[in-house]
């Protein structure tokens, strides 16, 4: 997987329309930024914000502890961790550009004390036992290397380390037109089935194993998505241009489709590495 291949997916496509929504709030050029400023908008996962604080209270995030993301995007959940918990965050991104503008964004909102934007892809490793948490959402579906991907996030955690994953799962079989989606829409490969997770996470080491279906509030989430953006086309197209906009409707209803026809899920993960 490469930056440019991931590039398919629209949702990556001019990340700086994230600037764009800062201007129409009226911070503009280098001004300062409130972090709760941006959480409308620098969360690519499902769920916003409330995803993040659950990874909080389920890993026990504190101040003196240190967190790897993988897969920050724009820094979102980065930041939201530093700025909620006080953790050290380390936030590794593969994409050069979303890379260049979270490490931006993180230096406008006062936390590159605290967040350490990192641009790397995380199969070529990570300084290991260095990690308190790892943590992740839809991320882990870009890389089919499942069993290389569990084995270094085992070994980037210190013993007796949690991780906190929102993911996609197989709830049944794809049709091939589901599967050209998957990996046209959402530069997806292979979907696991929960079976196929636990087994494959028990391998590399994991244990205390929690999987969640969030299959029913992630389809009700991704529709409103889709419809709220709808409603505000006439707004999004005088702010961001027809290219932006035209790409994220086709993606936001690719997702809705892929949701709603029942084969594609969510999934929670908590797992742990024995202390």
């Amino acid at each position: 997987m490469s930056g440019a291949d991931i590039k398919t997916m629209k949702l990556y496509h001019q990340v700086e329309r994230v600037f764009n929504e800062l201007r129409a709030l009226g911070v503009a050029g280098d001004a300062p930024i409130d972090v709760q400023q941006l959480v409308a908008f620098d969360q690519y996962h499902y769920l916003g914000t409330e995803a993040v604080d659950e990874a909080v209270r389920r890993l026990g995030l504190t101040p003196e502890l240190n967190v790897l993301e993988v897969g920050s995007g724009i820094g979102g959940p980065s930041r939201h961790l530093a700025h909620r918990c006080g953790c050290r965050m380390a936030a590794l991104e593969l994409q050069p550009d979303l890379h260049a503008t979270a490490v931006q964004l993180t230096e406008r909102c006062g936390l590159s004390d605290r967040v350490d934007h990192l641009c790397g892809n995380v199969l070529d490793g990570v300084s290991p036992d260095e990690y308190d948490a790892v943590v992740s959402w839809l991320t882990f579906l870009h890389i089919p290397q499942r069993r290389e991907l569990y084995a270094r996030c085992f070994e980037a955690l210190k013993p007796g380390g949690g991780m906190y994953v929102e993911d996609y799962f197989a709830r049944g079989e794809f049709t091939p037109g589901e599967q050209e989606s998957l990996a046209r829409d959402v530069f997806c490969e292979r979907v696991p089935s929960m079976d196929e997770y636990r087994e494959e996470l028990s391998a590399a080491g994991f244990e205390a194993l929690e999987l969640i279906d969030m299959s029913e509030a992630w389809t009700a989430f991704v529709q409103e998505r889709w419809s709220g953006f709808r409603a505000q086309r006439a707004r999004n197209l005088a702010l961001h241009g027809a290219e932006i906009v035209d790409g994220l409707d086709d993606f936001y209803g690719a997702i809705v489709k892929l949701f709603t026809a029942g084969n594609l899920g969510g999934i929670r993960l908590i797992a742990s590495k024995p202390g």
